[in-house]
C-alpha cells in the first residue's frame, strides 16, 4: 500500500460511520433488555459512567486538550444534548416503544441535523434534497398512523425529542471539532454529560444491587461499545467529512439492522405502520444520498437529446 491508498483510507469517513452505526443498532435492542432491569434515569447514568471510566484510561495514555476558556459553554450544551438530555429523552421514550420504531424516529436525525445545517452553517440544499425530507416527514407520518387513526404516545413524542436532543449535539461536534480532535471533543463532552447525570446516582446504586449478570453485560456493551467507541468512531466521521449530511444520512440505516436484532434477541416483530413508514423514510434517505448522481443522470440525458 502507497502513501496515497494510506491517505484515502485516512481521510475516508465512512468505515468511521458504519462502526458507529452496527454498534448503535445493538444499543436499541439492548436498551429494551435493560429497561427490564433498571428504570431509564439510571439506566442513562450507570450507560455513561461506564463509558467515562473506559474514555478515562483512553486518556492516560493519549493527550488531550483542556478547552479553552471561550469553547467552555459548548462543551457543556454539547454533554447536556448529547449525552444528558438525549439519554434521559431516549430511555424513557423507549420504555413503551420497540426497537425498530425507536431506530426509525432517530433515522430522522438527519433530517433535522441538515435543516439547522442549512440555517447556522449555510450549507446549500438542493430542490431534489428537500424533496427527500419531504418523503422522509411522509414516513413519519405514517409511522404515527395506527390502525388508520393518528395517534402519538408519549414515548414517541419521547424518542422525537431525543432526536432533536441528538441533531443539536452533532452541530455543537461539528463546531468543536474544528478546534479540538474528535476524541478530545466526544471525551470532554460525556464526562460533562455524566457529571449531569450524577444527580441519579443514589438510584441506580440501589437498583444495581438486585440484578443478575446478564443486565450487567447489557450496560457494559452499552457503555463500552454503544457510548465510548460509537460517540469516537461518529465525531471522527462528521470531522473529516465535507458535509454534515454526508456522515448523519448513514443512521437511516440503523431500522434494517435494529428490527433484525429486535427479532433475534428480543423478539420484537415490527407493527406494519413500522415497515412502511420506515421503507418510506429510506427511499428519502436513498434520494437525498445520491442526489448528486441522480442530478448528473438527468443532465447527462437532457444532453444527449
Amino acid at each position: 500500500m502507497d502513501y496515497n491508498d494510506h491517505m484515502k483510507i485516512k481521510d475516508n469517513f465512512h468505515p468511521f460511520a458504519i462502526i458507529t452505526i452496527l454498534f448503535w443498532s445493538l444499543a436499541y435492542v439492548f436498551t429494551r433488555l435493560a429497561l427490564r432491569h433498571f428504570s431509564p434515569f439510571s439506566l442513562g447514568f450507570l450507560r455513561y459512567f461506564i463509558a467515562s471510566i473506559v474514555l478515562l484510561i483512553i486518556v492516560i495514555f493519549i493527550k488531550i486538550n483542556i478547552p479553552q476558556k471561550n469553547d467552555l459553554k459548548w462543551f457543556i450544551l454539547s454533554g447536556f444534548f448529547g449525552f444528558f438530555f438525549y439519554m434521559i429523552a431516549f430511555n424513557i421514550g423507549s420504555v413503551s416503544v420497540t426497537a425498530s420504531t425507536s431506530s426509525i424516529i432517530i433515522a430522522t436525525t438527519p433530517i433535522i441535523t441538515t435543516l439547522l445545517a442549512r440555517i447556522f452553517f449555510k450549507e446549500k440544499l438542493k430542490i431534489i434534497q428537500y424533496i427527500a425530507i419531504i418523503i422522509q416527514f411522509t414516513g413519519v407520518g405514517i409511522l404515527t398512523l395506527m390502525n388508520g387513526i393518528f395517534s402519538i404516545n408519549k414515548g414517541l413524542i419521547w424518542i422525537i425529542l431525543a432526536s432533536v436532543s441528538l441533531s443539536i449535539y452533532n452541530l455543537l461536534q461539528r463546531k468543536l471539532t474544528k478546534t479540538y480532535s474528535a476524541i478530545n471533543s466526544v471525551i470532554i463532552s460525556i464526562l460533562f454529560g455524566t457529571l449531569m447525570l450524577l444527580v441519579f446516582l443514589p438510584k441506580s446504586i440501589e437498583e444495581i444491587k438486585n440484578v443478575s449478570m446478564l443486565p450487567i453485560i447489557y450496560l457494559i456493551i452499552l457503555g463500552i461499545f454503544s457510548s465510548a467507541i460509537a460517540y469516537i468512531t461518529w465525531t471522527h466521521a462528521f470531522k473529516i467529512a465535507k458535509n454534515t449530511s454526508s456522515v448523519t444520512n448513514y443512521m437511516f440505516l440503523t431500522p434494517f439492522l435494529t428490527t433484525i436484532l429486535g427479532i433475534i434477541l428480543a423478539n420484537e416483530i415490527p407493527e406494519n405502520s413500522t415497515i412502511i413508514g420506515g421503507i418510506i423514510i429510506i427511499l428519502g434517505m436513498i434520494i437525498f444520498y445520491f442526489s448528486d448522481i441522480i442530478i448528473k443522470m438527468n443532465k447527462s440525458r437532457n444532453n444527449g437529446t
